[in-house]
């Protein structure tokens, strides 16, 4: 896959927001033929995904395309278009790729 065409996003257990993140981004993408993949990451990940976190993907009619949390690669930050992280990156992965973190105190709405 290109690098303009992969999105990573990246939690600190990879088993909850990283996940949902990449699993709802797709889900639009393919909805609007964008060619652009998500993928969910963690710096150190759980042995498993969230139950909270599939059970409500799955009542949307979603599920994750990992069944365990996978662990980020400085390949995988180095290839993507976009790296979206909510945690802070380990130094390695700091400078990086294209890497933008996410501030959860921020009100979004």
């Amino acid at each position: 896959m290109s690098q303009d065409h992969l999105i990573v996003f990246v939690c600190e257990h990879g088993a909850a927001k990283s996940v949902l993140a990449a699993t709802y981004f797709n889900h639009i993408a393919r909805e609007r033929s964008l060619g652009i993949q998500a993928i969910a990451r963690g710096t150190t990940p759980d042995p498993e995904l969230s139950a909270i976190t599939v059970a409500g993907l799955m009542a949307d009619g979603l599920s994750p395309s990992a069944l365990v949390p996978q662990n980020l690669t400085l390949e995988e930050v180095e290839s993507a278009g976009q790296v979206i992280s909510f945690c802070e990156l380990p130094d390695p992965f700091r400078k990086k790729g294209r890497t933008q973190a996410v501030d959860e105190r921020r009100d979004w709405f």
